[in-house]
């Protein structure tokens, strides 16, 4: 493949980047407030501690 070859797609988004600066800034606002929150190890050993084990064949009734 030529190294100056660039993909539709590639060109689209730089394009789309070069439209909306703010765009990284938006994905990282995006991903602070769905997936970067602060974890509760007392209360993740309470969850590991309370967990019921299960049965090696689900569908089996005893």
């Amino acid at each position: 493949m030529s190294k100056n070859y660039t993909s539709e797609i590639t060109e689209f988004l730089q394009s789309y980047k070069a439209a909306h600066p703010d765009l990284e800034q938006r994905q990282r606002d995006g991903r602070a407030r769905l997936w970067d929150k602060p974890q509760d190890a007392e209360l993740a050993e309470g969850y590991k501690a309370a967990r019921v084990s299960q049965n090696a064949y689900v569908y089996q009734n005893d």
